[in-house]
C-alpha cells in the first residue's frame, strides 16, 4: 500500500469514522466516541508499525482523545469532548512558547527542518504564527461549542478546523519563500 495514502488514512480516518458514526447513529455523540477512540489507537499502532516509532503529536492526540472521550462516556456529558480541541491547541501553543523562551528551542524548526530550509528569522516568525493560530483555534472552539448546537460543533470540528489549518498553511508560503535559505 502507498505510504502517503496510509499516512493520510491514519491522520484523517478516525475523524471520518467519528463523523460517519455520529450521523448514522442519529447524531449520538456517545455512540460516535468509542469508534473514534478505537480507530485513533489503531492509527497510532499502524504508524508505529510503519515507522517503528510513534511521533509525539499523534501519541498526545490519542491519549487526549481516549481521556476526554472516556470522560464524556463515563459522565454522559459532552463537555469533555467539546473542550478537547481547546486543550490540545493551548498545549501546543504553550509548548512552542516554553521551548522558545526557556530553552531557546524552536519546535517548529525541529519538526520541519528536514522538509523546510529557512533562515532563523523565518523559523521564529513561523513559530509565533503557529502559536497565534493555535490560540485562535482554541478560542474558536470555545465560541462554537458554547454558542452553537452539537451538530454544528461536530461539523466545525471535522470540516472547519481542517479547512482553516489548510488555509493557514497556504498563507505561510509567502513567509517561507521570503526566508528560504539560499543553497550554499
Amino acid at each position: 500500500m502507498n505510504k502517503s495514502f496510509l499516512k493520510f488514512i491514519t491522520d484523517f480516518g478516525p475523524l471520518l469514522v467519528f463523523f460517519v458514526v455520529y450521523y448514522k447513529s442519529g447524531n449520538n455523540l456517545i455512540a460516535a466516541i468509542p469508534p473514534l477512540i478505537v480507530t485513533t489507537i489503531l492509527a497510532v499502532a499502524i504508524t508505529y508499525f510503519m515507522e517503528k516509532k510513534i511521533p509525539f503529536v499523534p501519541l498526545l492526540g490519542c491519549f487526549l482523545i481516549s481521556l476526554f472521550g472516556g470522560l464524556t462516556i463515563y459522565f454522559d456529558n459532552p463537555i469533555f469532548i467539546y473542550i478537547k480541541p481547546t486543550i490540545i491547541n493551548i498545549i501546543f501553543a504553550i509548548a512552542l512558547l516554553i521551548a522558545k523562551i526557556f530553552f531557546d528551542r524552536n519546535l517548529i524548526k525541529i519538526f520541519f527542518k528536514k522538509s523546510i530550509n529557512l533562515e532563523e528569522t523565518g523559523w521564529n516568525k513561523l513559530m509565533y504564527r503557529w502559536v497565534g493560530f493555535f490560540i485562535l483555534l482554541a478560542a474558536l472552539n470555545e465560541i462554537v461549542w458554547r454558542t452553537q448546537s452539537e451538530e454544528f460543533w461536530v461539523n466545525f470540528k471535522v470540516w472547519a478546523i481542517i479547512s482553516l489549518t489548510f488555509l493557514f498553511v497556504l498563507f505561510q508560503l509567502p513567509l517561507m519563500n521570503k526566508y528560504k535559505r539560499k543553497n550554499e
